[in-house]
Protein backbone atom coordinates (compact mmCIF):
# COMPACT_ATOMS: atom_id res chain seq x y z
CA UNK A 1 0.00 0.00 0.00
CA UNK A 2 0.96 3.10 -0.70
CA UNK A 3 0.66 6.41 1.14
CA UNK A 4 -1.29 9.32 -0.66
CA UNK A 5 0.82 12.75 -0.67
CA UNK A 6 -0.44 14.94 -2.95
CA UNK A 7 -1.61 18.50 -1.90
CA UNK A 8 -4.80 20.29 -3.12
CA UNK A 9 -4.29 23.20 -5.76
CA UNK A 10 -5.33 26.87 -6.17
CA UNK A 11 -7.22 27.04 -9.46
CA UNK A 12 -4.62 29.02 -10.46
CA UNK A 13 -1.97 26.30 -9.78
CA UNK A 14 -3.92 24.08 -11.49
CA UNK A 15 -4.26 26.49 -14.44
CA UNK A 16 -0.16 26.52 -14.47
CA UNK A 17 0.04 22.65 -14.37
CA UNK A 18 -2.82 22.16 -17.20
CA UNK A 19 -0.30 24.43 -18.82
CA UNK A 20 2.82 22.77 -17.97
CA UNK A 21 1.31 19.58 -19.48
CA UNK A 22 1.14 20.95 -22.55
CA UNK A 23 -2.68 22.22 -22.97
CA UNK A 24 -3.26 25.30 -24.77
CA UNK A 25 -5.42 28.03 -22.21
CA UNK A 26 -6.45 30.94 -24.87
CA UNK A 27 -8.81 32.39 -21.84
CA UNK A 28 -7.09 32.51 -18.31
CA UNK A 29 -10.26 34.19 -17.03
CA UNK A 30 -12.81 31.95 -18.61
CA UNK A 31 -10.50 28.89 -17.72
CA UNK A 32 -10.54 30.32 -14.09
CA UNK A 33 -14.53 30.71 -13.83
CA UNK A 34 -14.61 27.42 -15.18
CA UNK A 35 -12.48 25.65 -12.20
CA UNK A 36 -14.16 27.88 -9.24
CA UNK A 37 -17.75 26.24 -11.25
CA UNK A 38 -16.62 22.92 -11.84
CA UNK A 39 -14.19 20.63 -9.60
CA UNK A 40 -10.46 20.28 -11.39
CA UNK A 41 -11.42 16.21 -10.54
CA UNK A 42 -14.54 16.18 -12.31
CA UNK A 43 -13.50 18.59 -15.14
CA UNK A 44 -10.55 16.54 -15.75
CA UNK A 45 -12.34 13.45 -17.52
CA UNK A 46 -12.69 15.87 -20.31
CA UNK A 47 -9.52 16.74 -20.58
CA UNK A 48 -8.18 13.18 -20.86
CA UNK A 49 -9.45 12.38 -24.35
CA UNK A 50 -6.67 15.33 -25.60
CA UNK A 51 -3.89 13.28 -23.56
CA UNK A 52 -1.26 11.85 -25.60
CA UNK A 53 0.65 10.20 -22.45
CA UNK A 54 -2.11 8.71 -19.72
CA UNK A 55 1.04 8.64 -17.35
CA UNK A 56 2.48 12.05 -17.33
CA UNK A 57 -0.89 13.80 -18.61
CA UNK A 58 1.07 15.60 -21.38
CA UNK A 59 -1.58 16.79 -23.89
CA UNK A 60 -1.35 16.56 -28.06
CA UNK A 61 -0.84 19.01 -30.20
CA UNK A 62 -3.11 22.34 -29.88
CA UNK A 63 -5.42 20.72 -27.49
CA UNK A 64 -7.32 23.30 -25.89
CA UNK A 65 -8.77 24.05 -22.79
CA UNK A 66 -12.09 25.62 -25.08
CA UNK A 67 -12.44 21.85 -26.39
CA UNK A 68 -12.66 20.48 -23.43
CA UNK A 69 -15.51 22.99 -22.29
CA UNK A 70 -17.15 22.55 -25.24
CA UNK A 71 -16.87 18.67 -24.43
CA UNK A 72 -18.79 19.34 -21.43
CA UNK A 73 -20.89 21.46 -23.12
CA UNK A 74 -22.10 18.74 -24.64
CA UNK A 75 -21.93 16.13 -21.94
CA UNK A 76 -24.61 18.60 -19.90
CA UNK A 77 -27.10 19.27 -22.96
CA UNK A 78 -26.79 15.11 -23.79
CA UNK A 79 -28.10 14.80 -20.50
CA UNK A 80 -30.84 17.16 -20.03
CA UNK A 81 -31.89 15.31 -23.02
CA UNK A 82 -32.13 12.01 -21.71
CA UNK A 83 -33.28 12.83 -18.71
CA UNK A 84 -36.65 14.28 -19.91
CA UNK A 85 -36.60 11.40 -22.43
CA UNK A 86 -36.59 8.66 -19.26
CA UNK A 87 -39.46 10.77 -17.32
CA UNK A 88 -41.67 10.69 -19.84
CA UNK A 89 -40.80 6.77 -20.10
CA UNK A 90 -40.71 6.31 -15.69
CA UNK A 91 -44.47 7.81 -16.15
CA UNK A 92 -45.85 5.96 -18.70
CA UNK A 93 -44.31 2.91 -17.03
CA UNK A 94 -45.25 3.61 -13.52
CA UNK A 95 -49.05 3.93 -15.22
CA UNK A 96 -49.08 0.78 -17.21
CA UNK A 97 -47.49 -1.57 -14.42
CA UNK A 98 -50.00 0.20 -11.87
CA UNK A 99 -53.03 -0.37 -14.41
CA UNK A 100 -52.04 -3.76 -15.50
CA UNK A 101 -51.29 -5.07 -12.31
CA UNK A 102 -53.84 -3.42 -10.22
CA UNK A 103 -56.93 -4.22 -12.48
CA UNK A 104 -55.86 -8.02 -12.73
CA UNK A 105 -54.66 -8.58 -8.77
CA UNK A 106 -56.06 -5.77 -7.09
CA UNK A 107 -55.10 -2.43 -5.55
CA UNK A 108 -52.52 -3.75 -2.54
CA UNK A 109 -51.19 -6.70 -4.89
CA UNK A 110 -47.39 -5.04 -4.05
CA UNK A 111 -48.47 -6.64 -0.38
CA UNK A 112 -49.10 -9.90 -1.43
CA UNK A 113 -46.09 -12.63 -1.29
CA UNK A 114 -47.79 -15.17 -3.21
CA UNK A 115 -47.99 -12.94 -6.41
CA UNK A 116 -44.39 -12.37 -6.43
CA UNK A 117 -41.24 -14.87 -6.85
CA UNK A 118 -38.83 -14.42 -4.24
CA UNK A 119 -39.79 -13.26 -0.81
CA UNK A 120 -36.35 -11.93 -0.13
CA UNK A 121 -36.70 -9.69 -2.84
CA UNK A 122 -40.43 -9.56 -1.75
CA UNK A 123 -39.67 -7.86 1.34
CA UNK A 124 -36.65 -5.61 0.47
CA UNK A 125 -39.49 -4.12 -2.34
CA UNK A 126 -42.08 -3.71 0.94
CA UNK A 127 -39.56 -1.96 2.71
CA UNK A 128 -37.95 0.38 0.20
CA UNK A 129 -41.92 1.22 -0.59
CA UNK A 130 -42.45 1.59 3.76
CA UNK A 131 -39.54 3.95 4.05
CA UNK A 132 -41.27 6.20 1.39
CA UNK A 133 -44.74 6.37 2.53
CA UNK A 134 -43.22 6.97 5.93
CA UNK A 135 -41.44 10.03 4.92
CA UNK A 136 -43.62 11.32 2.25
CA UNK A 137 -45.16 14.64 2.97
CA UNK A 138 -47.55 14.56 0.05
CA UNK A 139 -50.89 15.78 0.65
CA UNK A 140 -52.22 12.82 -0.93
CA UNK A 141 -50.48 10.52 1.74
CA UNK A 142 -51.94 12.60 3.92
CA UNK A 143 -55.26 12.54 3.01
CA UNK A 144 -55.53 8.61 2.61
CA UNK A 145 -53.97 8.22 6.27
CA UNK A 146 -56.56 10.80 7.58
CA UNK A 147 -59.31 8.26 6.32
CA UNK A 148 -58.17 5.21 6.28
CA UNK A 149 -56.12 3.15 8.74
CA UNK A 150 -55.93 -0.37 7.37
CA UNK A 151 -54.45 -2.12 5.12
CA UNK A 152 -50.83 -0.07 6.40
CA UNK A 153 -50.17 0.48 2.82
CA UNK A 154 -52.31 2.84 0.89
CA UNK A 155 -53.55 1.42 -2.64
CA UNK A 156 -50.87 1.06 -5.99
CA UNK A 157 -51.90 4.14 -7.59
CA UNK A 158 -51.17 5.93 -4.93
CA UNK A 159 -48.23 3.96 -3.06
CA UNK A 160 -46.46 3.62 -6.22
CA UNK A 161 -46.50 7.19 -7.08
CA UNK A 162 -43.42 7.13 -4.12
CA UNK A 163 -41.51 4.49 -5.33
CA UNK A 164 -38.15 5.49 -7.07
CA UNK A 165 -37.88 4.06 -10.47
CA UNK A 166 -35.48 0.88 -9.31
CA UNK A 167 -37.93 0.01 -6.83
CA UNK A 168 -40.53 0.24 -9.87
CA UNK A 169 -38.12 -1.92 -11.87
CA UNK A 170 -37.27 -4.34 -8.89
CA UNK A 171 -41.19 -5.01 -8.41
CA UNK A 172 -41.98 -5.57 -12.17
CA UNK A 173 -39.25 -8.11 -12.18
CA UNK A 174 -40.53 -10.14 -8.96
CA UNK A 175 -43.91 -10.07 -10.05
CA UNK A 176 -45.05 -13.82 -10.90
CA UNK A 177 -47.51 -13.05 -13.02
CA UNK A 178 -46.11 -13.02 -16.66
CA UNK A 179 -48.65 -12.65 -18.62
CA UNK A 180 -49.77 -9.57 -16.96
CA UNK A 181 -45.90 -8.46 -17.13
CA UNK A 182 -46.47 -9.44 -21.05
CA UNK A 183 -49.31 -7.09 -21.38
CA UNK A 184 -47.14 -4.23 -19.76
CA UNK A 185 -44.51 -5.18 -22.16
CA UNK A 186 -47.01 -5.29 -25.19
CA UNK A 187 -47.57 -1.27 -24.32
CA UNK A 188 -44.19 -0.35 -25.60
CA UNK A 189 -44.33 -3.10 -28.59
CA UNK A 190 -41.90 -5.37 -26.72
CA UNK A 191 -42.68 -9.45 -27.37
CA UNK A 192 -41.77 -10.31 -23.98
CA UNK A 193 -41.70 -9.07 -20.32
CA UNK A 194 -37.91 -10.12 -20.11
CA UNK A 195 -36.94 -7.75 -22.85
CA UNK A 196 -38.48 -4.97 -20.76
CA UNK A 197 -37.14 -6.18 -17.61
CA UNK A 198 -33.44 -5.63 -18.83
CA UNK A 199 -34.24 -2.62 -20.40
CA UNK A 200 -35.93 -1.05 -16.93
CA UNK A 201 -32.65 -2.29 -15.30
CA UNK A 202 -30.40 -0.47 -17.80
CA UNK A 203 -32.65 2.72 -17.94
CA UNK A 204 -32.66 3.01 -13.94
CA UNK A 205 -28.83 2.41 -14.10
CA UNK A 206 -28.83 5.32 -16.58
CA UNK A 207 -31.01 7.54 -14.68
CA UNK A 208 -28.83 7.08 -11.43
CA UNK A 209 -26.21 8.23 -13.87
CA UNK A 210 -28.50 11.30 -14.73
CA UNK A 211 -29.09 12.63 -11.28
CA UNK A 212 -25.91 12.63 -10.02
CA UNK A 213 -24.56 14.72 -12.93
CA UNK A 214 -22.26 11.62 -13.75
CA UNK A 215 -20.02 11.94 -17.49
CA UNK A 216 -21.84 10.21 -20.14
CA UNK A 217 -20.43 10.66 -23.73
CA UNK A 218 -17.84 8.23 -23.05
CA UNK A 219 -18.94 6.60 -19.55
CA UNK A 220 -19.46 3.17 -18.62
CA UNK A 221 -23.07 1.66 -17.60
CA UNK A 222 -23.06 -0.99 -15.77
CA UNK A 223 -26.13 -2.56 -17.03
CA UNK A 224 -26.86 -4.12 -20.31
CA UNK A 225 -29.78 -4.22 -22.49
CA UNK A 226 -31.02 -6.90 -24.37
CA UNK A 227 -29.88 -5.78 -27.65
CA UNK A 228 -30.11 -9.47 -29.88
CA UNK A 229 -34.21 -9.03 -30.60
CA UNK A 230 -36.68 -9.08 -33.28
CA UNK A 231 -38.81 -6.15 -32.68
CA UNK A 232 -41.90 -5.68 -34.32
CA UNK A 233 -41.21 -1.69 -34.82
CA UNK A 234 -38.32 -0.01 -36.43
CA UNK A 235 -35.10 -1.86 -34.75
CA UNK A 236 -31.13 -2.04 -35.28
CA UNK A 237 -29.49 -4.94 -37.40
CA UNK A 238 -25.98 -4.21 -35.75
CA UNK A 239 -26.76 -5.18 -31.83
CA UNK A 240 -23.27 -6.59 -31.84
CA UNK A 241 -22.25 -3.09 -29.66
CA UNK A 242 -20.79 -2.17 -26.42
CA UNK A 243 -24.02 -2.86 -24.76
CA UNK A 244 -21.94 -0.78 -21.25
CA UNK A 245 -21.52 2.13 -23.88
CA UNK A 246 -24.54 5.05 -24.38
CA UNK A 247 -25.23 4.02 -27.62
CA UNK A 248 -26.78 0.63 -26.77
CA UNK A 249 -29.32 2.35 -24.24
CA UNK A 250 -30.37 5.38 -26.46
CA UNK A 251 -31.18 2.35 -29.32
CA UNK A 252 -33.82 1.21 -26.46
CA UNK A 253 -35.13 5.05 -25.38
CA UNK A 254 -35.55 5.43 -28.75
CA UNK A 255 -37.55 2.43 -29.87
CA UNK A 256 -39.33 3.20 -26.21
CA UNK A 257 -40.54 6.56 -27.65
CA UNK A 258 -41.33 5.63 -30.77
CA UNK A 259 -44.19 2.77 -29.33
CA UNK A 260 -45.41 6.17 -27.19
CA UNK A 261 -45.37 8.17 -30.25
CA UNK A 262 -42.90 10.45 -29.17
CA UNK A 263 -39.73 8.92 -31.08
CA UNK A 264 -39.50 11.58 -33.96
CA UNK A 265 -38.97 14.32 -31.44
CA UNK A 266 -36.16 12.65 -29.42
CA UNK A 267 -34.32 11.45 -32.38
CA UNK A 268 -34.88 14.93 -34.13
CA UNK A 269 -33.39 16.27 -31.35
CA UNK A 270 -30.29 13.84 -30.67
CA UNK A 271 -29.32 14.13 -33.90
CA UNK A 272 -29.64 18.10 -33.83
CA UNK A 273 -27.03 17.82 -30.33
CA UNK A 274 -24.64 15.68 -32.48
CA UNK A 275 -24.46 18.31 -35.37
CA UNK A 276 -23.77 21.29 -32.99
CA UNK A 277 -21.03 19.29 -31.75
CA UNK A 278 -19.23 17.64 -34.41
CA UNK A 279 -15.55 17.73 -32.66
CA UNK A 280 -17.61 14.82 -30.15
CA UNK A 281 -16.06 11.52 -30.96
CA UNK A 282 -19.82 9.01 -31.32
CA UNK A 283 -17.38 5.62 -31.30
CA UNK A 284 -16.45 6.93 -27.50
CA UNK A 285 -20.10 6.44 -27.08
CA UNK A 286 -20.52 2.85 -28.67
CA UNK A 287 -21.96 4.68 -32.26
CA UNK A 288 -21.34 2.07 -34.99
CA UNK A 289 -20.31 3.12 -38.08
CA UNK A 290 -23.11 4.53 -40.61
CA UNK A 291 -25.72 4.21 -37.34
CA UNK A 292 -27.85 6.63 -39.20
CA UNK A 293 -28.88 4.36 -42.12
CA UNK A 294 -29.99 1.90 -38.86
CA UNK A 295 -34.07 1.41 -39.76
CA UNK A 296 -34.55 3.01 -35.84
CA UNK A 297 -32.69 5.86 -36.71
CA UNK A 298 -33.43 6.50 -40.15
CA UNK A 299 -37.58 5.73 -40.10
CA UNK A 300 -39.74 4.25 -42.37
CA UNK A 301 -39.32 3.20 -45.67
CA UNK A 302 -40.40 5.36 -48.55
CA UNK A 303 -42.60 3.05 -49.87
CA UNK A 304 -44.20 1.70 -46.55
CA UNK A 305 -48.12 1.97 -46.49
CA UNK A 306 -49.78 3.46 -44.07
CA UNK A 307 -50.95 -0.10 -43.25
CA UNK A 308 -47.17 -1.29 -42.76
CA UNK A 309 -46.20 1.64 -40.77
CA UNK A 310 -49.66 0.81 -38.47
CA UNK A 311 -48.30 -2.58 -38.03
CA UNK A 312 -44.65 -1.58 -37.68
CA UNK A 313 -46.05 0.66 -34.16
CA UNK A 314 -47.66 -2.71 -32.97
CA UNK A 315 -50.81 -0.76 -32.91
CA UNK A 316 -53.83 -3.11 -31.60
CA UNK A 317 -56.58 -3.57 -34.44
CA UNK A 318 -60.38 -5.06 -33.42
CA UNK A 319 -61.10 -7.45 -36.46
CA UNK A 320 -63.11 -9.61 -37.69
CA UNK A 321 -62.95 -13.42 -38.28
CA UNK A 322 -61.08 -14.90 -41.00
CA UNK A 323 -63.12 -15.23 -43.75
CA UNK A 324 -62.96 -13.32 -46.76
CA UNK A 325 -62.32 -10.23 -47.41
CA UNK A 326 -60.42 -9.75 -43.69
CA UNK A 327 -61.15 -6.28 -42.30
CA UNK A 328 -59.62 -4.41 -39.66
CA UNK A 329 -59.25 -1.32 -38.12
CA UNK A 330 -56.56 -0.04 -35.50
CA UNK A 331 -57.60 1.05 -31.95
CA UNK A 332 -54.62 3.65 -31.96
CA UNK A 333 -54.64 5.96 -35.61
CA UNK A 334 -58.31 4.35 -37.43
CA UNK A 335 -56.23 3.10 -40.07
CA UNK A 336 -58.82 1.01 -41.74
CA UNK A 337 -58.10 -1.81 -44.09
CA UNK A 338 -59.67 -4.58 -46.29
CA UNK A 339 -57.10 -7.72 -47.43
CA UNK A 340 -58.29 -10.45 -49.17
CA UNK A 341 -54.91 -11.87 -49.24
CA UNK A 342 -52.23 -12.79 -46.32
CA UNK A 343 -50.06 -9.87 -45.76
CA UNK A 344 -46.53 -10.87 -45.05
CA UNK A 345 -44.95 -7.82 -42.98
CA UNK A 346 -42.83 -9.69 -39.23
CA UNK A 347 -43.81 -13.55 -39.47
CA UNK A 348 -46.10 -14.16 -42.04
CA UNK A 349 -50.03 -13.62 -41.96
CA UNK A 350 -51.22 -10.40 -40.20
CA UNK A 351 -54.03 -12.39 -38.08
CA UNK A 352 -51.44 -14.05 -36.43
CA UNK A 353 -49.60 -10.73 -35.48
CA UNK A 354 -52.59 -9.72 -34.34
CA UNK A 355 -53.83 -12.85 -32.33
CA UNK A 356 -50.40 -12.03 -30.08
CA UNK A 357 -52.43 -9.28 -28.34
CA UNK A 358 -55.21 -11.80 -27.50
CA UNK A 359 -57.90 -8.88 -29.68
CA UNK A 360 -61.04 -10.17 -29.72
CA UNK A 361 -62.60 -11.50 -32.81
CA UNK A 362 -65.51 -9.55 -34.52
CA UNK A 363 -68.65 -10.65 -36.40
CA UNK A 364 -68.56 -8.69 -39.85
CA UNK A 365 -71.64 -6.40 -39.06
CA UNK A 366 -70.01 -5.31 -35.28
CA UNK A 367 -67.05 -4.51 -37.43
CA UNK A 368 -68.59 -2.22 -39.53
CA UNK A 369 -70.35 -0.82 -36.68
CA UNK A 370 -67.05 0.73 -35.35
CA UNK A 371 -65.95 1.17 -38.93
CA UNK A 372 -68.26 4.12 -38.84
Amino acid sequence: MNLYTKQPLSIANQIEKLKSQGLVINDEELAFKTLSEISYFRFAAYLRPMETDKETHQFKPNATFENAIELYEFDNALRQLLFAAIQRIEIALRSKIIQHFSTNHGAFWFMQMPLHNSEHRFLENLNALDREVTRSKDDFIKEHFRNYDKPEFPPAWKTLELASFGTLSKLYYNFADKKVKKLVAREFNLPQHEVLESWMRSLAALRNHCAHHARLWNGYLNATPQLNIRLRGLWIKKYHVDGNKLYAILCCIAYWLDAMQRGDDFKAKLMELLDEYPMVDTAAMGFPKDWQEEPLWKGYPDDATPQEICMIKGHQYLYNHPSLPRKAICQRCHQKWIADYSINLIDGDIWKEVDGFEGETRSDEELITKWH
